[in-house]
């Protein structure tokens, strides 16, 4: 049965059709103009009706959904002007996400689901290493190796690199210049700290979406205030899951309620410098996701971040004020004034930058997916509270949650830095034994292997060297191999065997 939500008044209550939630959305305006009351007051109202939410709090303020509200002179003025009956404070079923891990529970995915496409937004990669870095999936894909995390694809784009005429043929040409760009991006966004989105276990999406034991939806709050210090990891991060919830779902066509919303802020980092393969990602999402039973709602400053293709499928509207002090904002105003159903009570160009805060123009769509006339309204209040809450009141509602303890146990699967690791661990064993059963040939190992008594002795020249055994060449080959990254680990490892040292 579809239900009516009630979002704003005017001089009527002005309802958001519980059927047509999932045709997606927009909350724009200026700074301090009140989207963010906005945003908790529309997700209240959908976990009310048992509908799941995913939002992300770049600010910290949102956390505050999880408490109870009151106390507020300004929330019980507004609720005595506009008339609400029945109002109660209430807090929400709030469950916390952050990829630090610190203020939630983590949240991670893996190389692989991530995929090639939206790793190379995030490492700001051009055409060329991006190409590259496709192919390097595909030689791990064909070859059954699992890419899990940042040392996973490490491994892997050096084991590409330094066998690239073996892979040209099928691959295509794999650049040294191109890997050393991609491992510089990569070590960039491990110092970021970004490393944290990639690991085991992964998010599943199942836990996104569930109600609690009353039947309410549970809002997902995704910490990101320190994650937004990092705009393409922090866009290219919800993008994934939305992906995700895109591939995953079943269609389920038209729905009398949303399996899920998803809140989108900060909308404009996801349209920023966007290659055209990532819009066209991004417009198939938004125009084929709502067949999961998936509504997306942006929340932006400014209509003009959003592009016409995009902007010309969200079909509920709130307009909070828009200031014109600039051409680009009067733009703006005439974009988003031109965008809304008509009203001939109303000058939208005029009214956009008149209003108060707490004030918006609003039109949604009626039972037919029309979009009403537009309507100046003020936002009901939220039930819940308004701002941050304490780090102790955060912890409790982690540690409450249904999947605390799940999330907090990393996993570390064999993938592909351990199976490439064990290869080393191979040829330096084999170098150790082709070592010890033939004659050194005058190398000097330093020391290393020597019974002291020979400290002082003058090194011994070779005597009638003969041509290196094919054994041999094997064994130099595999120390040159030592030289790597994982070599270096190895030889400690191996070394650490043979004097009887401690593992670390």
């Amino acid at each position: 049965m579809t239900v009516s939500l009630l979002i704003a008044k005017s001089s009527k209550p002005l309802y958001l059709l519980s059927c047509m939630a999932n045709r997606h959305g927009l909350i724009a305006g200026a700074t301090g103009t009140g989207k963010t009351v906005t945003l908790q007051t529309l997700a209240e109202q959908f976990s009310r009706i048992g509908v799941p939410v995913f939002m992300a709090d770049v600010k910290g303020d949102l956390a505050g959904m999880s408490r109870a509200g009151g106390e507020n002179p300004k929330i019980d003025a507004k609720v005595k002007q506009l008339e609400l009956e029945n109002f109660t404070y209430a807090a929400s079923t709030v469950c916390f996400w952050d990829i630090f891990g610190v203020k939630g529970h983590p949240l991670h995915t893996t190389i692989t689901e991530m995929g090639s496409l939206l790793l190379a937004r995030i490492l700001n990669l051009n055409e060329v290493q991006a190409g590259v870095l496709n192919a390097v999936f595909k030689i791990a894909d064909d070859k059954g190796w699992l890419l899990l995390d940042l040392k996973d694809l490490r491994a892997m784009m050096q084991q590409a690199a330094e066998n690239a005429s073996e892979y040209t043929a099928e691959y295509g040409n794999i650049s040294v210049a191109s890997v050393g760009a991609i491992q510089r991006a990569l070590l960039q966004l491990e110092q970021e700290g970004a490393d944290k989105l990639f690991g085991e276990p992964g998010l599943n999406l199942d836990d996104l979406m569930q109600t609690d034991n009353q039947g309410r939806g549970v809002i997902n709050i995704l910490a990101a205030d320190q994650l937004y210090n990092s705009p393409r990891v922090y866009a290219t991060l919800l993008l994934w899951l939305l992906s995700e919830l895109f591939e995953k779902l079943p269609e389920v066509g038209d729905v009398e309620r949303p399996k899920l919303v998803f809140f989108f802020d900060e909308a404009h980092l996801l349209f920023n410098d966007a290659p055209p393969a990532l819009m066209r990602k991004i417009e198939q999402v938004v125009r084929l996701i709502r067949s999961k039973g998936v509504g997306i709602y942006f929340v932006s400053q400014n209509p003009l971040d959003i592009p016409d293709i995009v902007l010309g499928q969200l079909g509920n509207r709130v307009q909070h004020a828009l200031r014109a002090f600039t051409p680009r904002d009067q733009k703006a105003v005439k974009s988003a004034a031109e965008t809304f159903r008509t009203n001939p009570k109303i000058n939208v160009a005029t009214a956009i930058t008149e209003l108060a805060v707490g004030e918006a123009l609003v039109s949604f769509l009626d039972e037919k997916g029309i979009p009403t006339p537009v309507e100046r309204a003020r936002i009901c209040p939220p039930a819940s509270r308004l701002g941050a809450i304490t780090d102790t009141e955060r912890l409790s509602s982690i540690q409450s949650s249904f999947i605390y303890g799940h999330y907090e146990k990393s996993v570390d699967r064999e993938s592909a830095y351990e199976i490439l690791k064990s290869r080393v661990v191979q040829s330096a064993n084999e170098t150790v034994v082709i070592k010890a059963g033939e004659d050194n040939g005058g190398f000097d190992w330093g020391g290393l292997f020597s019974n002291g008594k020979q400290e002082n002795q003058s090194p011994r020249k070779p005597v009638d060297r003969q041509p290196d055994s094919i054994l041999a060449t094997v064994a130099k080959s595999a120390a040159r191999t030592i030289g790597s990254e994982i070599g270096r680990q190895v030889l400690r490892g191996v070394l650490g065997s043979i004097f009887g040292g401690k593992r670390r």
